[in-house]
């Protein structure tokens, strides 16, 4: 894999990690936050689909590898999600 190539797989994550970010509502990061969450999309979103016997959608093909760009994005979507929930910031009370 060429730095070229490399650079194109670190965009083509950033913009489905920020798609799912998008989706999901929550946006907590820049750039660098967009690509690690397209990179753990395209991970659980390739496990949740061989679990259900999903075909891979939208594969794109950078250096000889298989980049799933929807399985990335319903992936980064769920895990952003997941995460909102876990790190949601709780509010004190109002006052009475």
């Amino acid at each position: 894999m060429t730095i070229l190539e490399f650079l194109l797989l670190l965009l083509v994550a950033g913009i489905c990690g920020s798609l799912g970010q998008a989706i999901a509502g929550y946006s907590h990061g820049g750039c660098l936050v967009s690509i690690v969450l397209g990179f753990i999309g395209a991970l659980l979103g390739l496990w949740l689909a061989g679990l259900l016997g999903l075909p891979e959608l939208l594969p794109v093909s950078i250096g000889g590898r298989s980049f799933p760009i929807i399985w990335s994005v319903i992936g980064a979507a769920l895990f952003v999600a997941v995460l909102s929930l876990l790190t949601a910031r709780r509010r004190p009370p109002e006052p009475l």
